[in-house]
């Protein structure tokens, strides 16, 4: 009898999105949801933290800074491991670690004890989000590909805003443990749900060669009316059995993807230098120029708002025209945004609500860049290529994190301080626009597949 070849990608692009793949959605938001939750946290307990040891700001630093770090080094790592052993293993364990190391986190008895603990949390949240992402993108329909990975990306802003939701309902209360009793518990309960729900990304099975009854019974699951019977699954990809065995970060660089990769690094490290030093530096700028407490913190909330509106509109936008000129045009316009906020009073508060919601909603391309290095890379690779594209933009959150202080300590003038940030988001816009003129006149060279190099 002779075998039937199934290519994956156009199973799934020509079959609905099911439930079964909404279910796989909403646990990978939950995935992130918590990710940001626990990321946050440590901005919400710092007064508490600094009440209860008597200790200074400057003594609370590494603390800080240790879980930036942890995530910045588990997401290069965690990529190509999960390129090796599958994307699921690599997010229940990253899950239960970073759940693990909270708890033990709202345990710790000093600065040193607690440092360790959050460098160690940082380890699983890095691992967690990018694979996260790259499973995401592996199971939905090339059409939705980018409003669909957009919507479950999400999770990281909503979880970030409902630490403070949270912190503000326990910590008067309960104490700063109680927050990071509850970032504990959340990813632990989690993990049981990945372990028996979440199912491992079918197109990294088809390329590990996996059982053909193991691929049609996930299959089944999004479409019962196709009959896999005798079936062998095939991807549109050339997959090279040396590459197997070859490191994936070696393969960031190989068959063209060169160029590419450093271009996606460096806009996402040029991205998080603004995110970072606006949503960090923003507060202190606008109290210092007369500005209260709350409306300093209502302006800085409109950039996150922003941010969340504008990943959707542009994930919307991304399935419907070119992602390099709807990235590239909104880092652009976020430059603009920089350059206006500059040239208008901190203190005129209405003004700067308007800019700095618009300046987020520019921004919301920081999201799409990794969507972009999702589509960018191949299966046998992807996890590597979008978590190190992550890493690397996290050093840029740890330079915008530090940056403003450095120029404000200076004498730096807020203006003068938000007309160099146009400077990263041109260089990011510039970035992008270069790797789009690349790709269109020498694409990556991905020839017509053999059935027989994925039997």
């Amino acid at each position: 009898m002779n075998k039937k070849i199934i290519d994956v990608e156009n199973f799934l692009d020509n079959n609905r999105f099911s439930a079964f793949q909404w279910k796989i959605l909403v646990l990978c938001f939950l995935v992130v949801f918590i990710d940001g939750l626990d990321t946050a946290a440590m901005g919400y307990i710092a007064p508490s933290l600094i009440a209860e040891w008597q200790v200074s700001k400057a003594a609370l630093a590494p603390v800080m800074s240790a879980a930036l770090l942890g995530l910045a080094f588990g997401a290069l790592t965690a990529g190509p491991l999960a390129d090796v052993f599958g994307r699921k293993k690599v997010i229940v364990i990253s899950t239960v670690l970073f759940g693990a190391m909270t708890l033990a986190s709202a345990a710790a008895w000093s600065l040193g004890s607690l440092t360790f603990f959050r460098f160690v949390t940082g380890l699983g949240l890095g691992a967690a989000l990018p694979n996260a992402v790259t499973l995401m993108s592996e199971y939905v329909p090339h059409r939705r590909r980018s409003i669909l990975s957009t919507l479950m990306f999400c999770g990281l802003s909503i979880g970030s805003a409902s630490a403070g939701f949270v912190a503000s309902a326990v910590v008067p209360s309960y104490g700063w443990r109680s927050l990071l009793f509850i970032g504990g518990v959340l990813p632990l309960i989690c993990a049981l749900f990945l372990v028996f729900i979440l199912p491992e990304s079918v197109r990294f099975l088809v390329c590990r060669n996996a059982p053909a009854e193991r691929i049609a019974r996930i299959l089944r699951k999004i479409s019962s009316s196709v009959d896999f019977t005798n079936a062998t699954f095939v991807l549109p990809e050339s997959v090279n059995p040396q590459s197997r065995t070859s490191s994936p970060v070696f393969a960031l660089f190989a068959n063209n993807n060169g160029l590419g990769t450093l271009m996606l690094w460096l806009t996402y490290f040029m991205g998080l230098i603004i995110v970072y030093t606006v949503t960090g530096w923003l507060p202190t700028m606008m109290i210092e120029a007369g500005v209260s407490v709350t409306q300093a913190a209502v302006v800085t909330g409109l950039f996150l708002t922003g941010s969340t509106v504008g990943n959707i509109v542009m994930g919307w936008l991304m399935d419907r025209m070119s992602g390099y000129v709807v990235i590239s045009t909104a880092y652009a316009a976020s430059a603009l945004c920089m350059i206006a906020i500059a040239f208008h009073p901190l203190n005129d508060v209405m003004m700067q609500q308007m800019l700095v919601f618009l300046a987020g909603l520019a921004m919301g391309c920081q999201v799409q860049t990794v969507i972009l290095a999702t589509q960018f890379y191949r299966t046998q690779y992807r996890a590597t290529g979008v978590s190190w594209v992550l890493g690397v933009g996290r050093f840029g959150g740890v330079v915008g994190a530090s940056m403003g202080g450095i120029l404000l300590s200076r004498g730096w003038q807020p203006h003068e301080i938000f007309l160099a940030l146009a400077v990263p988001a041109g260089v990011a816009a510039l970035a992008i626009c270069i790797k789009g003129v690349y790709y269109t006149f020498r694409p990556n060279p991905v020839p017509a597949v053999n059935a027989e190099s994925l039997g």
